[in-house]
C-alpha cells in the first residue's frame, strides 16, 4: 500500500511540474515583442531567406533600429531581451554576452 501511495505521489509531482513548465510566464522580451511588433511581423518574416538578422549582433541591431523607428525608447536591456526572445524562438544564433563590456579601469599615475 505504501508503494502505491508513493508512486501516486511521484506521478502527481511529475504532472504538476510538467504543467508548471508548460505554462511558464512569458519573458519580458516576448511581452514587448507581442505588444509592439507582432502587428507587422509575422513568423514568415523571421524565416525568410533574405532576413537581415544573420547573427546575434545583427539581430540586436535590427531590434534597436525598429524600436527607434517606432520611438519606443527601449533601454538596452529591453533591446537585448527582445533580441534574446527572437533568437530563442527563430534564429538560434550563438549569443554573445548581451551585457556591455566593463569599462576599463584607469590607474592614476603616482606624482
Amino acid at each position: 500500500m505504501k508503494r502505491v501511495v508513493a508512486a501516486l505521489g511521484l506521478a502527481c509531482a511529475a504532472a504538476a511540474q510538467a504543467q508548471a513548465q508548460g505554462s511558464a510566464a512569458p519573458s519580458r522580451g516576448e511581452l514587448l515583442y507581442a505588444t509592439h511588433c507582432n502587428a507587422c511581423h509575422t513568423t514568415q518574416m523571421h524565416w525568410r531567406e533574405r532576413r537581415a538578422a544573420k547573427d546575434w549582433t545583427a539581430l540586436k541591431t535590427q531590434v534597436r533600429r525598429w524600436q527607434n523607428e517606432l520611438k519606443l525608447n527601449w533601454s538596452e536591456a529591453d533591446i537585448t531581451e527582445v533580441a534574446r526572445h527572437l533568437n530563442q524562438r527563430f534564429y538560434h544564433h550563438p549569443e554573445r554576452d548581451g551585457r556591455a563590456a566593463a569599462p576599463a579601469v584607469r590607474v592614476a599615475a603616482a606624482r
